[in-house]
């Protein structure tokens, strides 16, 4: 049986930035998607290249994804968590978002 895959809000993603608290962001949006923002700590790894670029999420470490709605950051969350990672799903994705973006 699968673990439920763990989720937060946008908003409590935006209180732990503004506590300076050490998280991970990984946002799997397509290059245009981020072009139009994306929050500033947030690293852009495309969800079809995780496959390939999983040497750089820390797999101990709590790394939070994001897309545009939850989606895609959540089939990223199910294929890394299967694989043993730490990972979280911010629900409502960037359309929720309401903190900085660049």
């Amino acid at each position: 049986m699968h673990q439920p895959i763990k989720t937060i809000t946008p908003k409590e993603v935006e209180q732990l930035l503004k506590d300076k608290k050490p998280i991970s962001l990984i946002d799997v949006r397509e290059d245009d998607e981020v072009a139009q923002g994306k929050i500033p700590q947030a690293k852009h790894i495309r969800l079809s290249e995780i496959p390939e670029r999983l040497d750089e999420i820390e797999k101990d470490k709590e790394t939070i994804f994001v897309c545009r709605s939850g989606g895609r950051s959540g089939r990223a969350c199910e294929y890394l968590q299967a694989l043993g990672y730490n990972v979280v799903n911010m629900e409502g994705g960037m359309l929720d978002w309401e903190g900085e973006t660049e």
